[in-house]
C-alpha cells in the first residue's frame, strides 16, 4: 500500500521561505514521477512541480518558477519542495503526488496516481 506522508507547512510572511517533505512508501518508484499539487480555497487542485525518480528535468507551473525548486533523495524515497520569496497567493494545502504519466512535463490531477494527506502552508502579508 502505497503511503505519502508529508510535512513542513506552516505559517510564514510574504518573502519567507519553507520546505515541504514527502516520505513514500510502499513500492518501488523508479518508474514514477514525484510532485507537489495545491488547492486554494474554493479551487481546484493545481500543478505545481513535478520530477521524475529516475533523473531529468523538473518541471514547474509557470507561477512558481524561479521561487520553488523540486528535489528528491532517492535513498530516503523522499521529494522536497524548497519555496522561497513566498507571496499570498501561494496559501494553499499542498499535497505530494505520485504519477506514471511518461515523457510529459507538466500533469494534472486527473492524472496523479497516489495523493498524501496534504499539508496547509499559509503565507500572511
Amino acid at each position: 500500500q502505497v503511503q505519502l506522508v508529508e510535512s513542513g507547512g506552516g505559517l510564514v510572511q510574504v518573502g519567507g521561505s519553507l520546505r515541504l517533505s514527502c516520505a513514500a512508501s510502499g513500492r518501488t518508484f523508479s518508474r514514477y514521477s514525484m510532485g507537489w499539487f495545491r488547492q486554494a480555497p474554493g479551487k481546484e487542485r493545481d500543478f505545481v512541480a513535478r520530477i521524475r525518480w529516475s533523473g531529468g528535468p523538473a518541471y514547474y507551473a509557470d507561477s512558481v518558477k524561479g521561487r520553488f525548486a523540486i528535489s528528491r533523495d532517492n535513498a530516503k524515497n523522499t521529494v522536497y519542495l524548497q519555496m522561497h520569496s513566498l507571496k499570498p497567493e501561494d496559501t494553499g494545502v499542498y499535497y505530494c503526488a505520485v504519477d506514471s504519466s511518461p515523457n510529459i512535463a507538466t500533469i494534472t490531477a486527473t492524472q496523479v496516481d497516489y495523493w498524501g494527506q496534504g499539508t496547509q502552508v499559509t503565507v500572511s502579508s
